[in-house]
């Protein structure tokens, strides 16, 4: 899978890439993008770090990280996501090292109308290209600060080049060679709004494996409040309450999860736990009868707690 690699150097590969991205065809925006997007952005707060010998992975968070607030220097992100074989970084440790710092990152949909909307709302997102052909890629990460539609253009910062401009035909022809892979990193308690629930789950989930539940906690509640119909987020939200003790708040969040989705029956087997917990026999009964009836690995619990009631 995809390592940051370098910049071409070589004449005679510039012009190669350079003969086939000029004839990438102009990508077309959703006319939502076009009509609802300010005509163009440019994320200034944003540092720039220059790559060094394969480093635009280290490089790339660098940047991201500090213009998200945590102080980390480029040299003390080298040997986190830095694979001397390979000559790059893996995509893997790029995300992991984000958690590492406390942060959390967000995979964004692969369109470049997901990454203007990030843009806009005032969130650089490190991208993965293949500066070269399929068949020999040279992989490389960069941060995307800005764009401007008058002139169809993206602002990076990449490589050596800070604040480089790259028409979005010639940027897009590189990037979904990495099948359009790119993330934006966020604080917890803030989830980016236009991300889909089920990829938010599954970032915070990673993010709690690795910090904790208390850390998550502030991203559940955010993710409920920016996707209020996920049944699913309810159910991630009152499991993170019970998790640190809030019994109550978890109960009340599994109740919203199970409106939404009645056949959501490991959410009604934690309600039903919960209600047995706090000596409400009959609403305990209810919830378990519904998980019972509800095919799925939570059936066998469910009626061993109904057989106890």
């Amino acid at each position: 899978m995809p390592f940051c690699l370098f910049y071409a150097r070589s004449a005679g590969v510039l012009l190669l890439m350079s003969l086939l991205l000029g004839c990438a065809a102009s990508p077309r925006l959703n006319d939502s993008t076009l009509n609802n997007l300010p005509p163009g952005d440019l994320l200034k707060e944003v540092p720039f770090y220059a790559q060094r010998d394969y480093q635009c992975g280290p490089a790339s968070l660098a940047m991201v990280l500090n213009a998200a607030g945590v102080n980390v220097e480029m040299e003390n992100l080298i040997p986190q996501v830095f694979i001397p074989g390979r000559k790059g970084s893996v995509q893997s440790e790029m995300l992991a090292t984000v958690r590492r710092h406390g942060m959390i990152p967000f995979p964004i949909e692969g369109s470049l109308d997901a990454l203007l909307t990030q843009l806009a709302s005032g969130q650089p997102v490190v991208v993965l290209q293949n500066l070269a052909l399929p068949v020999w890629p040279m992989w490389h990460y960069a941060v995307a600060i800005g764009y401007d539609l008058p002139t169809r253009t993206l602002t990076l910062h990449s490589g050596e080049i800070s604040n480089h401009e790259m028409s979005l035909s010639r940027f897009d022809a590189t990037w979904a060679r990495s099948e359009r892979w790119g993330f934006t990193i966020m604080s917890p308690g803030s989830v980016p709004e236009a991300i889909r629930p089920f990829r938010a789950i599954e970032a915070i989930s990673t993010f709690e494996s690795v910090q904790g539940v208390q850390a998550a906690l502030p991203s559940w509640k955010a993710l409920v409040n920016t996707h209020p119909d996920s049944a699913m987020g309810h159910f991630a939200l009152g499991n993170a309450h019970y998790a640190v003790g809030e019994i109550k708040k978890s109960r009340q969040a599994l109740e919203q999860a199970v409106l939404l989705d009645e056949s959501l029956g490991v959410a009604w087997l934690n309600l039903g736990l919960i209600e047995r917990q706090l000596n409400n026999d009959v609403e305990a009964r209810r919830a378990l009868s519904r998980a019972a009836a509800l095919t799925g690995p939570w059936q066998t619990k469910a009626q061993e707690t109904l057989n106890t009631l």
